[in-house]
């Protein structure tokens, strides 16, 4: 009873962190906004600046909700595949999904099609690459160690796209739209819209329900497929369902956002070192944590510059130093 109570209040208090720095972020930009003023107006309706409602309703609340949902989801889906593959090194890209997009959006840029056409490609594309990656295993793994194969299986098909993503930049043209490829492979949640997110948030939301329902089978499956599968876990039909669920988290995500790296490998090892390796608790807590460190991505990308700065770059910047500081106080500890 204890150790429930213990968990509730840890999920509560990194809920309570999210709605912090939620509000932190709709007072942030060049128009800054005090938190009362936000606060008023959300909950009763009330202002004294005629540009409130625009900031806050059209501008900032679709990003904001982006960030949550691009944060969230990809931490979700790099905690599920962590426990899936039982391995702490593995990212949602791992199947190929990210390569997959990044060459869909680059051919609808090279096409000139629009940002929704762009999306579409990019979606279509991630979902195709983990499909095809999927085929791939079963194909030549017969024989073999089924996780393995998956796993060489998506290397092989994130490098093939990476390198059709190549050869779409190398015949781009480089005054228009090499540009527009580089900047969207970078990560921006500049785009959003609220007519984008009445697409993506429904698909990201009802594939985050199966991840959460079967989230005590990969505490099962952390004991090997045999014991697994001696406790009544048909760890096909789960693989299937957390790839699948996953795969459609992280392509409707990078659809709208472009490619964001590291949130799913290290954010799940933020809340394991919080929560512990329960899935059952580890999944919800990865969400409020990927969401929160995603505002604050954010808010940094917009505010500590006149220019924009690509998500991706500050990932990268703050991620790498991070994971080696939580690899070495963590891993022992929860692994």
């Amino acid at each position: 009873m204890k150790r429930y109570t213990t968990d509730a209040l840890r999920l509560i208090a990194l809920a309570a962190i999210l709605v912090l720095v939620t509000l932190v972020s709709f007072s942030l930009g060049r128009y800054p906004i005090a938190v009362g003023d936000i606060l008023d107006y959300l909950f009763l309706g009330n202002y004294t600046d005629e540009n409130i409602p625009i900031l806050i309703s059209q501008v900032r609340m679709p990003r904001i909700i982006g960030a949550i949902l691009a944060g969230g989801g990809l931490a979700v889906s790099g905690a599920a595949y962590q426990g899936l593959f039982r391995n702490p090194m593995v990212s949602p890209d791992l199947l190929g999904v990210s390569s997959g997009a990044g060459f869909g959006a680059a051919l609808a840029i090279i096409m000139s099609m629009g940002i929704l056409g762009i999306q579409m490609m990019a979606f279509v594309a991630g979902v195709g690459a983990v499909m095809f990656t999927l085929f791939i295993s079963r194909l030549i793994g017969q024989n073999h160690d089924k996780i393995l194969m998956l796993v060489l299986s998506g290397m092989v098909v994130g490098s093939l796209f990476g390198a059709l993503l190549s050869l779409m930049k190398y015949i781009a043209d480089s005054e228009s739209k090499l540009p527009d490829i580089t900047f969207w492979l970078m990560g921006s949640l500049s785009e959003v819209s609220p007519r984008e997110l009445s697409v993506v948030a429904p698909v990201v939301l009802l594939a985050l329900i199966p991840l959460l329902l079967t989230s005590w089978k990969l505490n099962v499956l952390s004991f090997g497929d045999g014991e697994a599968s001696a406790m009544g876990v048909n760890t096909r039909q789960l693989r299937l369902t957390v790839i699948g669920c996953a795969s459609l988290i992280t392509a409707s995500i990078v659809s709208i956002t472009g490619l964001i790296g590291w949130v799913g490998l290290i954010i799940p090892h933020i809340a394991r070192f919080t929560v512990g390796a329960n899935h059952r608790i580890l999944l919800p807590a990865s969400f409020l944590s990927g969401a929160s460190f995603m505002l604050i991505i954010d808010d940094l990308a917009r505010t500590v510059s006149t220019l924009e700065i690509p998500l991706g770059i500050i990932t990268s910047l703050i991620g790498a130093p991070l994971f080696l500081f939580l690899l070495k106080v963590s891993s022992k500890k929860v692994w």
